[in-house]
């Protein structure tokens, strides 16, 4: 058992979180979606603050310029895989990373660089479905809906996964979990759902009301 503030937990493998902060933002006149601003604070910096403390580490997938990122102080690891082919390769990227310097790292959690309301409980709660379900991957999910970039991926698999990158063309990230045992956890959309993201300029209106209402 550990600590994770005042909460006593099952002991969790060591897991690594990649912010994937790949998107263009066509839909805000482009940029870093992450770098925007909700209530004085950049998105990055709101997903950082709650996704952090639930990783025994964490990084930035982002492909170009690694500088404009600087301010996170994060290690920013680009694509390994030619193209921009989406998240996927984003997550290749975080669990070659994983395999490369943070070799007793057997699991990596994923999330969206455009998600400021992240759940706390996310990776315990991924990890926990995962050995209950006897699941090699797990998912979120909310609203109804499933959550594919929001997931718990085995480092084991990222032969597999550049496979199904580079051989296969895969891009659809449904597609290929769909090829190995899945667990979906599902959180609750009240009063906010914790996976809203930013795509529009009147997506980060509606953050900013939503920050208030959760005194963020």
């Amino acid at each position: 058992m550990r600590a994770r503030g005042s909460v006593m937990t099952i002991e969790q493998a060591e897991t690594l979180g990649v912010i994937l902060a790949g998107g263009l933002a066509r839909r805000m006149g482009g940029g870093d979606k992450p770098m925007r601003e909700i209530g004085g604070r950049t998105i990055l910096d709101h997903v950082v603050e709650r996704f952090s403390p639930q990783c025994d580490a964490l990084i930035l997938n982002a492909n170009g310029d690694p500088s404009r990122f600087s301010a996170a102080g994060l290690p920013v690891v680009a694509d390994t895989v030619a193209g921009n082919p989406g998240p996927l390769a984003g997550v290749l990227a975080a669990l070659d990373w994983a395999a490369e310097n943070r070799p007793t790292a057997e699991w990596v959690v994923s999330v969206a660089g455009d998600c400021p309301f992240l759940p706390r409980d996310l990776v315990v709660r991924l990890h926990e479905a995962r050995r209950n379900e006897g699941a090699s991957l797990a998912v979120a999910a909310s609203g109804g809906r499933t959550q594919p970039v929001i997931g718990l991926w085995k480092v084991a698999l990222r032969h597999a996964l550049r496979h199904a990158l580079v051989e296969e063309d895969m891009r659809k990230i449904d597609r290929w979990t769909a090829r190995y045992p899945l667990a979906t956890v599902t959180w609750s959309v009240d009063p906010v759902d914790p996976f809203f993201n930013a795509n529009t300029v009147e997506d980060l209106s509606e953050a900013a009301k939503l920050a208030k209402l959760l005194s963020l």
